[in-house]
């Protein structure tokens, strides 16, 4: 879109120097950043709350922030995991590994981390247009809340809204999916289940797919629960007598409104089956059980990823490369759920204790936008390095890197894609960061 007439009806905003959509991991800590660097800072997110798959999304837990010796996800990142594990007595304060996550809990983490910023925060706001000039900058975007529809002007906007929606709608190029045929990562819709045993589950069957015992493959072999059908059921103890499931697999492209209206529905259907079936094989657990909540953000694990002056490639993956200019470092799996290409070659690349490779700023940059950084699962990456960088302490490490890039380039007035990177390693090391 290249111009909007701003009509009466449509009053505009000038007063934020960054805007950031998406109110997620990486936005989060994109904006705490950015307004811990003095810059004024708006964040847009469509819910009523901060944290997207940690919190809306009902994920039970966090992904390693460790490297198998130490901890690579610092800075903000373990800020949050610091003040959200405050509320999970069950797990050592040296815990980083699958941490249980508290969802309420981890809503006023982000609340209070992003407000104490400085940071002004818009719930139930969509992004709905972009404006752009000829020459590569997006000059505002619209949003649609109870207010109606406003015009908001920055000097720089961090897209943070998993799909890169402001960098397409802007006009960058992206890629979606399989490169043959388009398939995408299937979602999962968590959920939680409450009155369940504590000891009938810890001493139970571990219902991890991995365990060939797992009352999973007695669901999928029986014809009363036909939406289970495959063995994705991970569980953790949230608290007494709560379980976390991220559980069995929908079919969805999360930039369409009606697949993802389908996937939530098919969803909650499945959560009943899994409740049924659990209640069935493990009934130690789960006789008493039920469905206390479903999520009400669907999990997507893929849908766009951009363009970037730099893309991150499998090889840099296996190479445990270093970048020049990296503003953070990754140590996670290869964890795709579908399609996986050569999985022999991806076991022989599995990381040892204390391996990482880095994420180069250069793939936060949309190619032919001047003023935008892109954040989150959505950055610039071959398909199975995504399947990597797209979990939650990466996505955090990647949030700062793009906020205080974006505070650097407003305070210096210069494009994103002419900061001085190697002052923006050195930032980001001062605020705690992990870097090589």
């Amino acid at each position: 879109m290249k111009s909007i007439n701003f009509s009466n009806n449509i009053p505009l905003n000038e007063q934020y120097e960054i805007i950031i959509a998406g109110g997620g991991p990486s936005g989060c800590s994109a904006a705490i950043a950015a307004g811990r660097a003095g810059a004024k800072v708006l964040l847009i997110e469509q819910s009523s709350y901060l944290g997207g798959m940690g919190t809306g999304g009902l994920v039970p837990t966090w992904c390693p922030f460790t490297d198998g010796e130490k901890v690579i996800y610092k800075g903000i990142a373990f800020e949050v995991l610091e003040n959200s594990k405050k509320s999970i007595a069950h797990i050592p304060e040296t815990s980083y590994s699958w941490v249980p996550i508290d969802a309420e809990k981890l809503k006023i983490v982000y609340d209070e981390l992003v407000s104490q910023a400085g940071v002004d925060i818009m719930f139930n706001t969509m992004l709905s247009a972009v404006c752009t000039d000829d020459n590569g900058n997006v000059e505002s975007i619209v949003v649609s809340n109870k207010s109606g529809l406003t015009a908001y002007k920055a000097k720089v906007f961090i897209d943070c809204t998993g799909d890169a929606d402001l960098a397409v709608w802007a006009g960058a190029s992206y890629t979606k999916g399989d490169e043959k045929d388009g398939v995408l990562q299937p979602g999962t819709l968590c959920f939680l289940l409450a009155n369940v045993d504590d000891y009938g589950f810890k001493h139970g069957q571990w219902l991890n797919g991995e365990n060939k015992n797992s009352p999973v493959y007695d669901m999928i072999n029986s014809e009363k629960y036909p939406l289970v059908k495959d063995s994705h059921m991970c569980s953790t103890l949230i608290g007494p007598g709560v379980v976390g499931l991220n559980a069995q697999h929908v079919t969805v492209d999360g930039t369409d409104p009606i697949s993802v209206s389908k996937a939530l529905i098919e969803g909650r259907q499945i959560s009943q089956q899994v409740k049924e079936g659990l209640a069935e094989f493990m009934p130690k657990a789960f006789a008493n059980s039920f469905v206390a909540l479903s999520a009400p953000a669907l999990g997507i694990r893929e849908t766009r990823n951009i363009e970037g002056e730099y893309t991150l490639t499998l090889d840099d993956y296996a190479e445990r490369k270093i970048f020049d200019d990296e503003i953070c470092r990754n140590s996670y799996f290869i964890d795709v759920h579908s399609g996986v290409v050569d999985p022999e070659y991806i076991a022989s690349i599995k990381y040892k204790k204390g391996e990482s490779h880095g994420i180069p700023y250069r793939c936060l940059l949309p190619k032919g936008l001047n003023n935008v950084i892109v954040a989150g699962r959505s950055i610039s990456c071959e398909r199975m390095v995504q399947g990597s960088v797209r979990v939650m302490p990466v996505c955090l490490a990647m949030g700062e890197g793009a906020g205080t890039a974006a505070a650097m380039a407003v305070k210096v007035g210069c494009s994103v894609k002419d900061i001085d990177t190697n002052e923006l390693k050195s930032k980001l090391k001062e605020q705690g960061a992990y870097i090589l």
